[in-house]
């Protein structure tokens, strides 16, 4: 077994709120745990795990990785359940089958494998969300279910083909996406929450993505007149080299549209659709116990659809989140209540002053770094992230 090495760092709750930040430190293996226990009493977790030996092999750090990842599960309080899990990979192609063997001996979850390398050098990076209270299955359809009360949140990870291109690639995704969903008695448009999309050489494929969805969207009445889906379209590549554009999903059925403000902090940032494509920048959701809020991938952006700061890594890091902040600010929550985000570089000689940028500005965020090119070329950092917050509302359920 390994001990941990240093203390617990824990944020102080919020009022009305049991969220915290512990981070600890097991051997090789750093862990940044949030929480949040909901009034009825139900906690969910994000958890990131990253190495911290860059000398290891992938075989030793995928061990690590995954040994103290059920310590740290069996540590929790409230037997929670996965319902996610993402590995960010530095070599998908040679990595994928030997963690594959390994997470058979986990209980099964909506799992993503993406190439996204760390930036601290390292090879491997898991985060994990995490449920008390719920009921899992994996449906007919090969969604994940987990179930609550009146909800069932329905995650999806890795779904892709291998069509021609990535224009066809996205349609067929999507087809196959709004298949699953009418399955599950749901719609893209009122049960879809998020979608993660990750292209393969971003600079040259992204385009067809954002054609195909944009046609299917209108399809499924997803225009500027009605609303879209927040959305990250980032760099990742699987681990079949013809795979160019794979998807992971979150929807919940059981939502109604009294539920869901969509958010744009418009002195910040423009209308999505303005340049050309189709994702909202924020989607806040309101259950009887919690607010979920959804933030897509964010840059250094101005309301005219423009880049601020260009060639400028740290500025943009800064407006970044500052967007981020007036988009959380619309649906009432603030960088304290983020629990889990996920930063982007495009440069991995960008690392370390972004990192320390970060870390003397937003201590308290919990967080990791990886490599992905953003969808727009003179974008050199982008944040994405999730946060949770007391904000509930009695007329709803509970989650």
């Amino acid at each position: 077994s390994v001990a941990i090495r240093r203390k617990a760092i824990t944020r102080v709750p919020q009022k009305h709120t049991a969220m915290n930040l512990i981070r600890k430190t097991y051997g090789t293996t750093e862990v940044q745990i949030t929480s949040f226990q909901s009034s009825k009493g139900i906690t969910e977790y994000h958890i990131f795990f990253q190495q911290t030996d860059c000398m290891e092999d992938f075989h030793t750090q995928l061990q690590h990785i995954q040994d103290v990842y059920t310590r740290s599960v069996e540590e929790l309080p409230g037997n929670p359940a996965a319902i996610f899990r993402r590995y960010f990979l530095s070599d998908v192609t040679n990595q994928t089958d030997e963690l594959m063997e390994r997470e058979r001996l986990f209980p099964y979850c909506a799992l993503s494998i993406v190439q996204q390398a760390p930036m601290n050098g390292t090879k491997i990076a898991l985060w994990a969300w995490l449920q008390t209270g719920v009921q899992t299955q994996v449906l007919p359809s090969g969604l994940f279910e987990a179930h609550h009360g009146a909800y069932g949140q329905l995650l999806g990870a890795n779904q892709c083909n291998r069509a021609a291109n990535s224009e066809y690639q996205t349609r067929l995704i999507f087809r196959d996406y709004i298949l699953q969903l009418t399955e599950a008695n749901c719609t893209l448009a009122a049960n879809c929450l998020r979608t993660w999309i990750f292209v393969q050489n971003v600079d040259v494929n992204y385009p067809g993505v954002v054609k195909a969805r944009k046609e299917v969207f209108a399809t499924q009445n997803l225009t500027e007149e009605t609303h879209f889906i927040a959305s990250t379209g980032i760099e990742g590549r699987y681990f079949d080299p013809m795979v160019f554009v794979t998807m992971d999903t979150y929807a919940v059925s059981g939502i109604c549209p009294g539920q869901i403000r969509y958010l744009y902090a418009p002195e910040h940032l423009n209308r999505t659709y303005e340049y050309g494509v189709t994702f909202e920048r924020g989607t806040a959701v309101t259950y009887g116990d919690r607010r979920h809020v959804f933030i897509s991938g964010t840059a250094s952006i101005d309301r005219y659809g423009e880049i601020v700061h260009a060639g400028d890594v740290i500025k943009q890091t800064s407006r970044m989140i500052e967007n981020i902040e007036a988009l959380l600010k619309e649906a009432d929550a603030t960088l304290n209540d983020i629990m889990q985000a996920v930063i982007y570089i495009r440069d991995t000689a960008d690392y370390a002053r972004v990192k320390r940028y970060i870390d003397e500005h937003h201590p308290s965020l919990p967080y990791i770094i990886v490599r992905a090119p953003v969808c727009r070329t003179g974008w050199l950092v982008e944040m994405e992230c999730t946060a949770v917050t007391a904000k509930g509302d009695e007329r709803f359920a509970a989650l």
